[in-house]
């Protein structure tokens, strides 16, 4: 049979050579008396069984070659596989002399008799395989499709195999085939996380950084915080080297490339400047939702010199989920010593803020305190304006102190006031309204952000977001015999009985008074007039009536731009016959231009210095009297 193609077909003469090679090694294992009769005519049916696997895939294999084309372009391989078999089995038959001999040496540890009766897993079965290989060695490497085809036929004459170790009919160089391992038990349970532990550990991020814990976090709650930016992979620059700097060093800022560093100008900027300091980039990188935190007190202290020596409780409740990033404290009736007050102010919230400004007008005073790392997107000029609203100007008992300042590109109004005082004098309240609105002269050096909606009768007008809060001195309308009968029901939460009575409410209504300003629902009771250090209202002989003097209210060029959080009383406070009220708001903030000057990080240093230095002090107090506490003995009865 002629060869056809290179890849298609396979030589006749393999199979005679097959046939010729098998027989000269029965013949002389024969010889030697190493092959019993029984292992004989084994032999010889695995030898049927080789020249009729062997025929049949001559067989399929011209078929093939029918099928086969020759390309016309490439020479005929020669006809080199006869000689390179011969060649072969006489190297194989060298071999098997060898063997034989070892196998009749009776001084050898093994003998021929053992090796026959042997299971396949000894030494003499090695023997006995390179024997057979003589009988094979006529298939060379291009017979090896005839050996994988019978591999999946299933094997030859031994379908369950049994004598496999025994022969090997494709020519390979065989071994022991020892029977499959079986597991001892179940196998473990594959990882569902294919990473490799050095990948995990260069991916695990510093525990330390609790900011990026935070944004490792997806659909958790979401926590106002100013610290993380949820945004930060979305304003980050596209450098590679500079994304992995910033997570190599567990920084929170955006990285900064020297190209940028160059071209960054401060002299000129808009909202939709990339890179503008007060910019939208900048806003988004420290609130991502563009709302701030305001936390507002307004007290009437009465005067008293004597107040709570831990503001705790005013300041930082603990029913709050968190900490404010402004924090305006407004006092009518303030304490004689203005600084001491600040100082203590200062104290209690700690070294996480500084003062940015503080103003006073006689006995009003208003503090402005701001997280340290917010200072450096607050205006330089920080204003102030007073109005006092007695007829002696001398007298400033009563009357209103705001200060303004832009904060990125919002600007904000706070106002303390001290209206008339009286259960009747509601015109008269009307009035110190009506005169604050117009002399408060705000602001001066600072731009208005939207000069075309500014009134210049109303200072109100002139900014974003405004905060007016005080003692304003409206009353309840009904006796105090009726107002303590609707004390008397439990009430709740729902003060609508008593708020139908109230003053401002119904001037509000009206539009009187505050014109374009909300009150958040009222849920606390009366805040005015308590006894001092009694959470009881007024015993002495005027018996006044309890009322809401004591109010927060807010207003904004843009709607829900203030959303409340809480608004409520003080009630731990009791050294005054006003309870100091609470309110909590987000603000929405605008991106601003860098042409608005900045503060650069002012504030009152040395305030901050003596207020962290009493809170240490206070600490060391507390821990050495719980240190003596510990230490003292104590009688024992046994």
């Amino acid at each position: 049979m002629n060869t056809q193609n290179g890849i298609c077909s396979q030589p006749v003469n393999s199979v005679l050579s097959v046939e010729t090679a098998a027989k000269d090694s029965t013949e002389r294992l024969r010889e030697e008396k190493l092959f019993s009769d029984a292992e004989e005519d084994n032999s010889n049916k695995v030898l049927q069984d080789t020249l009729r696997l062997s025929t049949e895939e001559t067989d399929q294999r011209e078929v093939l070659n029918s099928y086969c084309t020759q390309h016309p372009h490439l020479p005929k391989p020669p006809n080199v596989m006869t000689t390179k078999t011969i060649s072969s089995a006489r190297v194989r038959r060298r071999k098997l002399k060898a063997n034989e001999e070892s196998l009749t040496d009776p001084s050898g540890p093994w003998s021929s008799t053992d090796s026959l009766q042997g299971d396949g897993a000894g030494r003499p079965a090695d023997a006995l395989q390179n024997g057979q290989k003589a009988a094979d060695g006529a298939l060379s490497d291009s017979g090896r499709d005839v050996s994988t085809s019978r591999d999946q036929e299933g094997g030859l004459s031994d379908p369950e195999g049994k004598n496999a170790d025994l022969y090997d009919p494709a020519g390979r160089h065989a071994k022991i085939q020892l029977l499959p391992l079986q597991p001892s038990g179940p196998s473990p349970a594959a990882e569902l996380c294919a990473e490799s532990t050095s990948l995990k550990a260069s991916n695990q991020i510093d525990q330390d950084c609790e900011d990026y814990i935070a944004a490792g976090r997806v659909g958790s709650e979401h926590l106002h915080s100013n610290h993380y930016d949820s945004r930060l992979s979305e304003t980050m620059v596209s450098d590679n080297t500079s994304l992995n700097s910033m997570k190599s060093t567990f920084s929170v800022l955006n990285p900064i490339r020297p190209r940028d560093a160059r071209n960054r100008s401060f002299l000129e900027g808009s909202v939709l400047g990339h890179g503008a300091l007060l910019g939208a980039g900048e806003l988004d990188r420290y609130f991502p939702e563009r709302r701030v935190g305001v936390y507002i007190v307004t007290w009437n202290m009465q005067g008293e010199k004597d107040f709570p020596s831990n503001l705790d409780d005013l300041l930082l409740p603990l029913d709050a989920e968190i900490a404010q990033d402004l924090y305006i404290i407004g006092v009518q009736e303030g304490c004689a010593d203005r600084r001491e007050w600040e100082i203590r102010l200062q104290e209690s919230l700690g070294p996480y803020y500084v003062m940015l400004y503080a103003a006073a007008h006689g006995v009003l005073y208003l503090s402005v305190f701001i997280r340290r790392d917010l200072i450096w997107f607050c205006s330089a000029e920080v204003e102030h304006a007073t109005v006092t609203t007695r007829i002696i100007s001398q007298i400033k008992t009563k009357g209103a102190v705001g200060v303004s300042f832009t904060f990125f590109g919002t600007s904000f109004l706070f106002i303390t006031s001290h209206f008339t005082s009286g259960e009747n004098k509601v015109y008269e309240r009307i009035l110190d309204y009506n005169k604050i609105i117009e002399a408060l002269t705000l602001p001066r050096m600072l731009p208005d952000t939207n000069p075309y909606r500014s009134v210049a009768s109303d200072v109100t007008t002139r900014f974003d977001e405004v905060f007016w809060f005080g003692d304003f001195n409206f009353r309840l309308s009904k006796d105090r015999a009726g107002v303590e009968v609707i004390l008397k029901d439990e009430l709740g939460s729902d003060m609508r009985p008593l708020l139908q009575y109230d003053q401002l409410s119904k001037e509000m209504k009206d539009g009187a008074i505050f014109k374009g300003f909300q009150e958040a629902p009222i849920h606390f009771l009366p805040t005015y007039k308590f006894d001092i250090g009694y959470d009881v209202y007024d015993t002495t002989s005027k018996q006044r009536t309890p009322s809401y003097t004591d109010r927060i209210l807010y207003r904004s060029r843009q709607k829900d731009d203030i959303k409340v959080v809480r608004y409520s009383c003080c009630s731990s406070v009791k050294t005054s016959d006003h309870r100091p009220v609470i309110g909590i708001f987000q603000v929405k903030l605008q991106p601003g231009r860098d042409n608005i000057p900045l503060g650069a990080g002012q504030f009152d240093r040395d305030l901050y210095l003596e207020g962290i230095r009493r809170r240490i002090t206070r600490e060391l107090k507390w821990k050495e009297a719980m240190k003596n506490q510990k230490n003292s003995t104590v009688c024992s009865i046994s």
